[in-house]
């Protein structure tokens, strides 16, 4: 019989062998296989796998039964969407409150590498579908366009300014998630700056048990989530079949190609640098990646994701800043999607870019990029008010891209990953990440499940 003091990791006991212990201490004769079937009965992967297969059986043999699944998905997407600006309020409130002076610089660290990564996201973007050219004879091409369209013109440097200031104003006054964020922000700066006084301290405090109160709301609330993804593949599967829009599987496939791209030549090294494997990190986080393929929303897998990155060995503040923050503005997969539409719809209107073109379509797509959430839908609308701002397609020619909307899974699976790098690399910056040793290769640990989520919190 394993003890549950020999998988100690130096943090808490083996979960498995404590469960083992607990269990042999009732029956002499229990063993770790007569534990299996209740922990699969209890898996939160199993459960979505169950409903996923559920959905696509239903989708095949039922296309217009499955079609009507959708609102189980979209009832499930806005409940989380009704909670998360208070979740995202409090977290960056209490997080930034909670700073340490060594933290003073994290603020500007974190601007500086989600600007980078974005950058980086758009930048390589652009070059995939320069480079394959998905737009080009697809057969589907788009009327009503402008022959003289010119997005450079000899203005073309005052153009994009204005056009700057124009999004960002817009994002200021229509976007509630980031009004919130900023709220967030400036409640917890200024709840730092008069830290010591007893009723700041008091209030830092409350923030803490509000948001354990919150989480302790989504984690019942997440009980459906393979409700949610039942339904979203269910959808899926009965809308679009063999017959689909063809062409438009090539812009998918390219879509898959970016994204994967970045995730090999950006984050890989990344997360390396910090001392894991991006594959370790995936593995410490498939329920949570799992959740968010199949409601196609990163939102709803917010609260597990924090948890998950504490137990890595996060700090928990930076892990709570970074995470919220990055939920508006480190969205990579969202700023490739929108680089490689806006190229695809032109490639497909026929529409030769020269280099300034594209230096311009970069940094407007770096602006509009900043009103984007991780809203499940945020990105086609981001979309949307960045060709409107442009004049480069008719409203049709976005309609185009509608029709596969609900495939872009590795846009959302790159918007998490790249955020809990993130979290892994500001940690490190910071001097706060101490990895627990199943994500860290050079280690070898045995443990089965992460530590308590409370751990590490350095305060």
């Amino acid at each position: 019989m394993i003890a549950a003091d020999q998988c100690d990791t130096g943090r808490q006991a083996c979960p498995i062998a404590t469960s083992l212990a607990r269990h042999a201490h009732n029956n002499k004769h229990a063993t770790y296989g007569s534990l299996m079937p209740d922990r699969l009965l209890r898996s939160t992967t199993l459960h979505l796998l169950l409903a996923i297969v559920c959905g696509a059986l239903l989708g095949v043999f039922d296309p217009g039964l499955a079609m009507e699944m959708k609102p189980l998905s979209d009832g499930f997407i806005r409940v989380i969407g009704w909670l998360m600006p208070f979740m995202m309020f409090l977290l960056i409130a209490s997080g930034v409150a909670g700073l340490q002076v060594r933290q003073r610089g994290l603020g500007v660290r974190v601007w500086l590498y989600f600007q980078s990564m974005a950058l980086l996201s758009l930048a390589l973007g652009c070059l995939v579908t320069q480079l394959t050219h998905p737009g080009t004879g697809t057969g589907l091409g788009v009327s009503a366009l402008a022959t003289n369209f010119d997005i450079a013109p000899p203005s073309s440097t005052a153009f994009a300014w204005a056009a700057a200031g124009s999004m960002l104003t817009r994002a200021l006054t229509q976007n509630p998630i980031l009004q919130v964020m900023l709220a967030g922000l400036l409640t917890g700066t200024l709840m730092a700056r008069a830290r010591g006084r007893r009723h700041v301290d008091a209030a830092r405090l409350m923030l803490e048990k509000i948001v354990d109160v919150l989480f302790k709301g989504l984690r019942q609330v997440l009980r459906f989530a393979p409700i949610a993804a039942f339904g979203a593949i269910a959808f899926t599967v009965g809308r679009f079949g063999p017959a689909s829009a063809l062409p438009l599987l090539k812009f998918v496939a390219v879509m898959y190609l970016a994204c994967g791209a970045f995730v090999l030549l950006i984050l890989t090294p990344i997360a390396r640098a910090c001392g894991t494997s991006l594959w370790s990190l995936v593995i410490h986080l498939k329920d949570e990646l799992l959740l968010v393929t199949f409601t196609g929303s990163s939102v709803a897998a917010l609260p597990g994701l924090i948890e998950k990155m504490q137990a890595a060995g996060c700090d928990r503040q930076v892990t709570r800043l970074v995470l919220t923050t990055g939920y508006t503005f480190n969205l990579s997969g969202s700023n490739i999607y929108l680089i490689t539409a806006v190229l695809f719809l032109a490639q497909m209107s026929a529409i030769d870019l020269s280099a300034t073109d594209l230096l311009t379509l970069l940094l407007i797509a770096l602006v509009t990029s900043l009103g984007s959430t991780s809203m499940a839908g945020s990105a086609f609308f981001t979309l949307i008010v960045t060709l409107n701002l442009l004049h480069v397609v008719p409203v049709e020619g976005v309609g185009l891209l509608l029709g596969v909307e609900r495939l872009m899974k590795c846009r959302v699976l790159t918007n998490v990953l790249g955020n809990c790098v993130a979290c892994l690399a500001i940690a490190r910056w910071q001097n706060a990440l101490i990895l627990w040793e199943r994500i860290n290769p050079r280690e070898g640990s045995v443990v089965d499940e992460p530590p308590s989520p409370k751990a590490p919190n350095r305060e």
